[in-house]
């Protein structure tokens, strides 16, 4: 029987988490997963304000003590003072993995110039991948799916093509995506039958 996939969804933001607004964040991440993947899975949520020490100590329980394959954050990924997610994900990573973080201001630049302003970087710490995504819920779509013409024809791949391949070679689960919503990519040798 194959592992259960576990996903941390990280919300950061001091407004947010002091009930100044509803957290945007969470239910967009949550809602384009379960849209978008096979297989059934767990969460678990945070939501938390931009504090270093606390995205640290958050990123290190998701990972250690939840066991969560995927973490992704939301949020604090700019220049601002405040901004400090991608610091937090880079003290706690054993590994960084560049290349998801400057294909998120690639597809992001088909946006907004000030995409090149972005800070968001991937990491792999231990068995689990931790991703920072944009803060707000059409740049996490974007980001994740990737740029696609009228016709929904992808011109730029979205991050989230690589992620289950990414996984299956850290922690050998394996899970799929709908290709209607993005189309995950693994050489012919790694494939199983998809959903």
């Amino acid at each position: 029987m194959t592992a259960l996939l576990k996903i941390g969804l990280v919300s950061v933001s001091d407004r947010a988490s002091q009930g100044v607004y509803q957290d945007q964040g969470i239910p967009e991440l949550q809602a384009w997963l379960e849209n978008a993947l096979c297989e059934p899975f767990e969460v678990e949520t945070r939501l938390i304000p931009d504090e270093q020490d606390q995205i640290e100590k958050t990123l290190c329980e998701l990972v250690d003590d939840c066991h969560c394959h995927l973490v992704l954050t939301t949020g604090g990924t700019g220049p601002a003072k405040r901004d400090v997610t991608p610091d937090a994900t880079l003290a706690v990573a054993d590994r960084e993995m560049p290349g998801f973080g400057e294909q998120m201001r690639q597809v992001s630049l088909h946006f907004v110039p000030t995409a090149i302003l972005s800070r968001q970087v991937g990491v792999i710490r231990k068995n689990s991948l931790i991703l920072n995504l944009p803060g707000q819920p059409k740049a996490i779509k974007e980001t994740l799916e990737g740029v696609k013409d009228a016709e929904g024809k992808v011109l730029v791949k979205g991050i989230f093509s690589a992620v289950p391949y990414c996984l299956q070679l850290i922690d050998g689960i394996y899970i799929d995506t709908k290709p209607e919503v993005i189309e995950s990519f693994r050489p012919k040798s790694a494939r199983r039958e998809s959903c």
